[in-house]
C-alpha cells in the first residue's frame, strides 16, 4: 500500500530535476506528516526543489511507488534523485518487520533506474562492498548510491540530505557536487560517514 502526496510546488517547468522521496513507515493508514515531508516542503519553499513524496509499509508497496514512478509518470526523466527514508542496516532495508537485501530491491527494478542517483537517509546505514555496489549499479542502471555510515541514533541527516539536494538543483556533474557538499560541510559530512558509491 502507498500514499502519495504532492509537495507544495513551484512550477514544475521551472525545475530540471525534482526528487522522488519514499518514506517507509509502520502503517501507511497514518496522516500525521513526518519530519521529512516538513523538510521536503522546506525545501520546495526556500528553494524550489520540486518533489513527489510517498510513503510505503510493504515491499509490495515500494514497488508499486516504483513502478508508479517509472510507467505512469511523464516527469520521470526529471527525477534525478530518488530519496530513500527507510530502515534496515547495511546492504538491505527493514518494511513492516521484514527485510530485504539490496540486491534483492535491484532485482525488482531490473534496468529501471537508469541514470538515476539513489540516496539513502541515514535511517539506516549504508556500508556496500565493491562488488555489492557494482552489481546494484549494473543490474538497476543506477548512476550511483548515497548515504552515510553514522545511523538516525547518533544526528539525523536531514540538513545534510536537503543540502545535497539543492546542490544538486544548481549543478550537473555529481562529482562537483559532492565536491562541494564536503566544502560547505564538512563537519557534517564527516560526522555522518557521507558514502558515494559509483
Amino acid at each position: 500500500m502507498l500514499v502519495k502526496q504532492e509537495l507544495p510546488q513551484q512550477n514544475f517547468e521551472d525545475s530540471d530535476q525534482f526528487i522522488f522521496c519514499l518514506e517507509g513507515v509502520a502503517d501507511i493508514e497514518t496522516t500525521k506528516a513526518t519530519e521529512v515531508l516538513l523538510h521536503l516542503e522546506q525545501l520546495a519553499l526556500q528553494h524550489g526543489v520540486n518533489s513527489i513524496y510517498k510513503t510505503c509499509d510493504t515491499i509490495e508497496g515500494l514497488e508499486e511507488s516504483l513502478n508508479a514512478l517509472v510507467y505512469d509518470d511523464h516527469n520521470f526523466k526529471n527525477y534525478e534523485i530518488i530519496y530513500f527514508v527507510l530502515k534496515g542496516e547495511e546492504n538491505n532495508i527493514c518494511l513492516n518487520d521484514y527485510f530485504y537485501s539490496l540486491q534483492e530491491i535491484a532485482e525488482i527494478f531490473e534496468g529501471k533506474l537508469a541514470g538515476k542517483i539513489l540516496h539513502f537517509s541515514n535511517a539506516k546505514v549504508l556500508d556496500l562492498d565493491d562488488e555489492e555496489a557494482q552489481y546494484f549499479l549494473a543490474v538497476t542502471g543506477a548512476r550511483a548510491i548515497s548515504g552515510y555510515g553514522v545511523d538516525l541514533n547518533t544526528i539525523p541527516s536531514l540538513l545534510l540530505d536537503k543540502a545535497f539536494f539543492t546542490l544538486f538543483n544548481e549543478e550537473d556533474d555529481m562529482f562537483e557536487v559532492v565536491e562541494e557538499l564536503h566544502q560547505k560541510h564538512y563537519n557534517l559530512c564527516k560526522m555522518l560517514d557521507f558514502r558515494l558509491y559509483y
